[in-house]
């Protein structure tokens, strides 16, 4: 077949809003409608939580349309000062246009939004037929309307309005060509509604759905807040103890301070007999399906004072030890964080990544908490029997594991710090390059369940090495030693009966020598230890390269960021002069290895696992046979011809950090 040809008009720029037609599953759920949806309440909730709006109306249309109307301040429609179009107009038609961008003092819309992502409303748009915007604003009802994403009426006056009357109807209809299905879900919508009468205090929210020429009408209302919230949701299981309830946000930062005003979280939580450690959290209003720091933070606080009256009420038994599960495991909660920039992962927003977050949350609850158990000592006592028994209960499950090994055990590797915790699931152990990060790894693990093990320089190539020939190398032989698994052939060859570690997590630099040794790792495993990949043991961890010292800038404090690569770099740098802060005012730090970090850097990137980043290493199915031709090639002393047939083929193709 004649190779197509490659020239200058093969090139093609995605403008607009075409990038999001080409690829919705990269912006939004496709499985149905209900979050393009979302989107649109979640700026009605915005106007909410920024106390301007007391209603949110959404009306489910039985021609598949849904409408979403508040009484907020209404969109702005005047033309933009840059852009020179309606501003309404440019809210609806263009990525990353929003009023949550500039959190200055004053000079943004919103203080607390659910997140700079600035894609919102423009995807509702973009995956819709057609779209209907009414806003109420300067005494005036003006409409604008949009096909496919472009603009079908322009923006016109249709009538009059009070001069304090003000507010947004936003009418969607959805394209069914982008979804699954074609209708909103109304569970998912009935839940996201009810949240947001919960977390907004004065706010009526009523959901609307038409069916034929009946329209059902459902209004929800919590004067008790999260706590009544809770007990809804827990249903008729009753807590061992009244549910703990409140709220605390920053004052003005001082200097040195790491968070800003109006931080924090308001949180209701309960331990019951049957708690399964489950409940609801929100950033923002926006509801976070899959968790996040906030919620690591929120379990870090519980944890931290419930053993603290532990310990000064004398209440653990002998040979017990608490651990962060224990507390939380038997709890059902509603967390409700307020971050002035919150980061999730991906453009769903259902799990936070902001790694501040984690600190915010657990100094927000922990001093309430303990106040409150130390001034109800007897609920205290309840909660602390409840979570000692917990922790009984998984030693033991722990020793009914050990006893299944075996009881010859090799003498473990001299260099290796051993962890504590016998519980495998739990166990890791870092392999990390270099006794100068091994000696900061030391300092920051969590000496309960993570262990370090130093490695001397690059482990040797042992792609083409016997397997009975292994262990002449040192460094291959602690690391059999460290995990407790021998050599094998195949997965099914493996023998992980006394598989001493969980996670076996390879750390190295984020440079070139550092990739050198991943890869040398990672041919050992899946050359002689395929068993471990195959049942998913071994990660890679991903420290950053740079640091970012970003001075303070209006409500913000000082802030240190952190970036993986040049890339992530460029976008953080692209996100600080969005927010406002004055360019090339930052700093950035560029770390020679992981021996440079400090050790609460080195655990707050790197180790901790709610805010670190480490892939899993699989091999795809069907796909085992493709990998060893790449580890062969990479790898293989006689393939030297192929490399270089490989690198000058594609050797554009790589990026290199030299």
């Amino acid at each position: 077949m004649a190779a197509r040809r490659y020239q200058e008009s093969s090139i093609r720029v995605l403008k607009g809003l075409e990038p999001v037609r080409e690829r919705p599953g990269m912006y939004t759920r496709t499985a149905d409608p209900t979050h393009i949806i979302a989107e649109a309440i979640d700026n009605a909730a915005d106007e909410a939580l920024a106390g301007v709006a007391t209603r949110i109306d959404v009306t489910v249309h039985a021609d598949h349309s849904v409408t979403v109307e508040d009484d907020g301040r209404g969109i702005p429609v005047g033309l933009h000062p840059v852009e020179k179009i309606p501003t309404v107009e440019l809210v609806f038609t263009r990525l990353h246009a929003g009023g949550k961008f500039d959190k200055r003092d004053g000079e943004g819309a919103y203080a607390f939004s659910g997140g700079l992502h600035g894609v919102g409303v423009s995807v509702t748009n973009a995956l819709s037929r057609r779209l209907e915007v009414e806003v109420k604003r300067d005494g005036k009802l003006q409409r604008i309307a949009f096909a496919d994403g472009d603009v079908a009426e322009p923006l016109r006056t249709v009538g009059s309005v009070g001069p304090k009357v003000t507010g947004t109807k936003v009418r969607a209809y959805p394209d069914p060509r982008y979804f699954d299905a074609p209708d909103v879900s109304l569970a998912e919508l009935e839940r996201l509604l009810r949240a947001k009468a919960v977390l907004l205090p004065g706010v009526t929210v009523t959901l609307y759905v038409e069916k034929g020429k009946e329209v059902r009408a459902q209004t929800w209302s919590y004067p008790d807040g999260l706590r009544g919230y809770l007990t809804e949701l827990a249903g008729s299981a009753e807590p061992v103890a009244p549910i703990f309830a409140g709220e605390a946000y920053l004052g003005k930062p001082k200097d040195g301070d790491t968070f800003a005003e109006g931080e924090g979280a308001a949180w209701a939580i309960g331990w019951y007999e049957d708690g399964g450690g489950a409940g609801e959290s929100y950033v923002n209003l926006i509801p976070t399906a899959a968790g996040g720091t906030h919620e690591a933070g929120m379990r870090a606080a519980l944890f931290e004072a419930v053993k603290s009256f532990v310990d000064h009420h004398g209440l653990l038994p002998r040979g017990a030890r608490l651990q962060t599960e224990d507390v939380s495991a038997r709890t059902h909660f509603v967390l409700s964080a307020r971050i002035l920039d919150p980061q999730f992962q991906g453009q769903v927003k259902e799990k936070l990544a902001s790694r501040d977050a984690l600190k915010l949350v657990a100094l927000t609850i922990k001093d309430p908490l303990e106040v409150w158990l130390n001034a109800n000592v007897e609920v205290g006592k309840r909660i602390a029997e409840l979570a000692i028994a917990q922790a009984q209960l998984r030693m033991k499950s722990a020793q009914k594991i050990e006893k299944r090994k075996g009881s010859g055990v090799a003498v473990l590797p001299g260099k290796l710090t051993d962890c504590e915790s016998e519980d495998v699931s739990r166990r890791e152990v870092f392999l990390v390059e270099g006794d100068s990060a091994g000696g900061s790894a030391k300092l920051a693990r969590d000496k309960q369940y993570q262990a370090i093990l130093p490695l001397r320089g690059k482990v040797l190539n042992t792609f083409e090495v016997d397997r009975d020939r292994l262990f002449a190398n040192n460094e291959i032989h602690d690391i059999a030693v460290a995990i407790g698994v021998d050599p094998h052939e195949s997965p099914a060859a493996a023998n992980l009966k006394n598989l001493r570690y969980g996670r076996i997590i390879i750390m190295a630099d984020a440079d070139v020598d550092g990739s050198h040794i991943k890869v040398l790792l990672l041919t050992l495993f899946f050359r002689h230890f395929p068993g471990l990949i195959a049942n998913g043991h071994i990660q890679v961890a991903h420290p950053p390269l740079f640091r970012i010292d970003v001075p303070p800038a209006g409500k913000r404090p000082a802030r240190k960021l952190y970036a993986l690569d040049d890339d992530e770099l460029a976008t953080i740098e692209d996100r600080l002069a969005k927010e406002g802060v004055k360019s090339a005012s930052w700093s950035v730090g560029r770390f020679k290895g992981l021996g440079e970090m400090n050790p609460e850097q080195l655990w707050e990137t790197t180790m901790n696992p709610e805010t670190r980043r480490v892939a899993a290493v699989r091999v795809a199915a069907g796909e085992v046979d493709d990998t060893h031709q790449v580890f062969a090639r990479l790898m293989g002393k006689t393939e030297a011809a192929a490399r270089r047939e490989w690198m000058e083929r594609d050797g554009n193709a790589v990026a290199v950090d030299v």
